[in-house]
């Protein structure tokens, strides 16, 4: 395996897809590090040389990705909870931020239903 940035990158994939493995590089990204490190993306990750590696190295590295870019999104997410905002609040319930309604969905946010006793369903 490839060691690029800090993160190991499976050999067998091409270039493109294996770069999209480190948190923050998606695939625009991805064929943007490429072009930039004059590599072709549908190179095998385990064909490429040493040089080309660096090449990558050299290019990811002016990207915030990884650590830096799990403490910036904390950091951000801590900072709405702080001041009190609409979506802090959200976040600190573990509730949908975006305007998704709750009522009905929103299972993956709020986890397993929860069984009220004594709570009946009226119908008409």
């Amino acid at each position: 395996m490839a060691r690029i940035l800090g993160v190991d990158i499976p050999n067998n994939k091409k270039i493109k897809t294996s770069l999209t493995y480190i948190y923050g590089i998606g695939d625009s990204r991805a064929m943007e590090i490429c072009t930039k490190a004059k590599v072709d993306p549908e190179k095998r990750t385990g064909e490429l040389t040493e040089s080309e590696l660096a090449s990558i190295r050299e290019v990811g590295i002016k990207f915030t990705i990884e650590g830096d870019l799990r403490r910036d999104t904390a950091m951000n997410i801590k900072r709405l909870m702080e001041i009190n905002c609409y979506r802090g609040q959200r976040h600190r319930h573990n509730l949908p931020t975006r305007g998704q309604r709750t009522k009905s969905n929103a299972r993956t946010r709020k986890g397993p239903r929860k069984t009220i006793a004594n709570k009946k369903v009226e119908t008409k």
